[in-house]
């Protein structure tokens, strides 16, 4: 089963891309960020032509997170539990039957954090980390093979970063960020794509600016999280990056995983 995290950076302006990609690539499950759509414009039929689920929450203009999926959701949990004040549409959960059991599948869009100096929006970014330590910590206890797939914004370590000493004074690379990151794949975590290498040139964001993808400048800010039931069905992990080389692309490129599982 295939399993793809990809930030689109807008659904509806690239949906020639999407459409083509998911022909090419043929995922079972995607999970999408930055959708930037609400709900009821999302352009759901020209991906269930395909012959996708989808399920979405959505936002207007910014933020936004979908699930498509080849297998019938059995159940949809929309938002990060933890605080109601917060109304940013950056969390959604699909559950779905499988031959060796339930599979959670989570897409993600974690807060950007900056300006770190901001008094709201790095505080955000880290009560948003703690939340998400809290929930997944709950979802452990299940014992259900768990897919955390998505946008993180966290640099883990320098070796995810072409030019690491750029990003000292970004939210994605602080001390406090990363060491969040950490505490949550310690709970029992394990990152795919560090699964399976540890090549220092791994990248998933390059940024429209200055020729960053034709200069490599990358980093690495999209993971996914595989939980010790669906670590132990893991069997690869792979970057889709030649999709940043096409026309109108995202400064993002899909991230894929293959688990041993089946539809039930």
């Amino acid at each position: 089963m295939k399993i793809v995290t990809w930030n689109i950076n807008g659904v509806r302006a690239r949906i020639g891309n999407l459409t083509h990609w998911l022909t090419e690539s043929a995922p079972d499950i995607v999970c999408l960020q930055e959708i930037k759509t609400v709900d009821d414009q999302f352009p759901r039929a020209e991906i269930e032509a395909l012959g996708y689920n989808v399920e979405t929450n959505g936002q207007k203009s910014f933020n936004g997170v979908a699930i498509l999926s080849k297998l019938p959701f059995d159940e949809v949990n929309r938002g990060l539990p933890g605080d109601d004040a917060d109304d940013h549409a950056r969390f959604i959960e699909g559950v779905f039957s499988t031959d060796k059991g339930a599979l959670r599948v989570v897409s993600l869009y974690l807060p950007n954090g900056n300006p770190i100096d901001d008094e709201r929006k790095f505080p955000y970014k880290l009560s948003w980390m703690a939340r998400l330590e809290r929930w997944a910590e709950e979802r452990l206890r299940l014992e259900e093979a768990l897919v955390m797939a998505g946008d993180y914004n966290v640099i883990p370590e320098p070796a995810d970063a072409r030019f690491p000493e750029n990003w000292r004074g970004d939210a994605l690379f602080q001390p406090q960020t990363r060491q969040a990151f950490r505490r949550l794949k310690n709970l029992g975590f394990t990152e795919a794509v560090r699964a399976v290498t540890d090549s220092a040139d791994v990248y998933t964001f390059w940024d429209y600016q200055a020729g960053a993808w034709q200069k490599n400048n990358g980093i690495r800010i999209d993971h996914l999280l595989l939980s010790p039931e669906a670590a132990n069905r893991f069997s690869s992990a792979s970057v889709e990056k030649h999709v940043r080389a096409w026309e109108k692309p995202s400064d993002h490129v899909p991230v894929a995983i293959d688990l041993d599982l089946q539809p039930a």
